[in-house]
C-alpha cells in the first residue's frame, strides 16, 4: 500500500486534516488492506461494506470507531481515488446518544480531598474547572495562567484552535491555598 498510503497522506495533509485524523484514516485503511491482503485499490465497494459489518458484528467495536473507519474509506475513495460517490456508498453507523455522568458538588469535593500531592491536586482542578481535554492539559504552560482575569489560555487545542477559558475567581484563590 505504500504509493498510495503516500497519496492519501498528501490529499490529507493539502486538506489541512489534523495529524490524528490522518492516523487514524490511514490506520483503518491498512486494517482493510491487511483484512483482504489486496491493495485497498482493487476492492469493491461490496467489499468494503462486508468488512464494515464484520467490525460492527463479528469484532462488536464501538460505532464511533466504525465511523471513523467510514470516514477513512471514504476518503481514500472518493477523494484519492476519485471514485464517484454514487458508485461507492458506505453507510454510516448511528451513534448512541448518551448524556455524561455529572459528579455533585459534594462527590467532586470527595475526589479533590482525596488527593494528597498538590501539584496534583492542582492540575486536576484546573482540568475539571476550565473543562480541558487531556492534549490541552499536557499542553498547558503557567503562562497560559492568567489569575488577574481568571482564565487560561488554550494553544493548540481541538481543531488546532487558540481559546480561552474563563472561571470563577474562587476556583483561582482555592489553587494558591491548597
Amino acid at each position: 500500500m505504500g504509493a498510495l498510503r503516500i497519496r492519501m497522506e498528501n490529499d490529507m495533509i493539502v486538506r489541512g486534516m489534523a495529524v490524528r485524523t490522518r492516523e487514524a484514516y490511514t490506520g483503518a485503511v491498512a486494517r482493510l488492506a491487511q483484512f483482504y491482503r489486496r491493495s485497498p485499490a482493487e476492492l469493491t465497494a461490496g467489499e468494503v461494506q462486508a468488512y464494515l459489518l464484520h467490525l460492527i458484528q463479528k469484532r462488536k467495536l464501538s460505532w464511533s470507531t466504525c465511523n471513523i473507519a467510514a470516514n477513512g474509506f471514504r476518503f481514500l475513495y472518493h477523494i484519492t481515488l476519485g471514485r464517484e460517490r454514487t458508485q461507492f456508498c458506505i453507510p454510516a453507523a448511528k451513534q448512541s446518544q448518551r448524556l455524561p455522568e455529572i459528579l455533585s458538588r459534594q462527590e467532586v469535593q470527595r475526589l479533590l480531598d482525596a488527593i494528597g500531592n498538590r501539584k496534583h491536586r492542582a492540575l486536576l482542578m484546573t482540568t475539571y474547572a476550565a473543562g480541558l481535554r487531556v492534549s490541552e492539559v499536557v499542553a498547558l504552560q503557567l503562562t497560559d495562567l492568567d489569575a488577574a482575569r481568571s482564565s487560561l489560555r488554550i494553544q493548540q487545542g481541538k481543531g488546532a484552535k487558540d481559546c480561552c477559558r474563563s472561571s470563577t475567581s474562587m476556583w483561582f484563590s482555592r489553587c494558591r491555598t491548597t
